[in-house]
């Protein structure tokens, strides 16, 4: 059995942080659990563009409030607590903090490996490893 607190994570190297947001990777892939668990931080008034082309993300807001917007057809949708978004199609998109940061819980399949940031695509790199 595995068991951490929110806590113990955010004060490791499980946490990283970036200009628009911050992830506390509770759950990664050297676990074994074929799937990663996140808590992350959407910081306010901030966009992040993301393409995940290499992993499919589900995503539920448990507090705050934004949009995601899909690129590939301009369609946007607000996101409050009790908000679930399923990228299954390596959707595309921009993220944009509202009026106050957005915590959400978020899973990663394939799993990460905890370092993970967007490259200028977007992207998360595969771990092949």
């Amino acid at each position: 059995m595995i068991v951490r607190t929110l806590e113990e994570c955010e004060n490791s190297e499980r946490r990283v942080a970036t200009e628009t947001w911050e992830s506390t990777r509770m759950l990664l892939k050297d676990d074994q659990m074929g799937f990663s668990f996140h808590i992350t931080t959407i910081y306010a008034n901030k966009e992040t563009h993301i393409h995940y082309k290499n992993h499919l993300e589900s995503v539920y807001c448990m507090s705050g409030n934004g949009e995601i917007e899909t690129l590939s057809d301009g369609k946007v949708y607000q996101i409050r607590p009790g908000t679930l978004y399923i990228l299954d199609k390596h959707d595309e998109h921009m993220l944009r903090g509202g009026t106050e940061d957005m915590k959400m819980a978020c899973v990663f399949n394939p799993p990460l490996s905890g370092k993970e940031v967007h490259d200028k695509d977007g992207v998360y790199p595969v771990d092949n490893s």
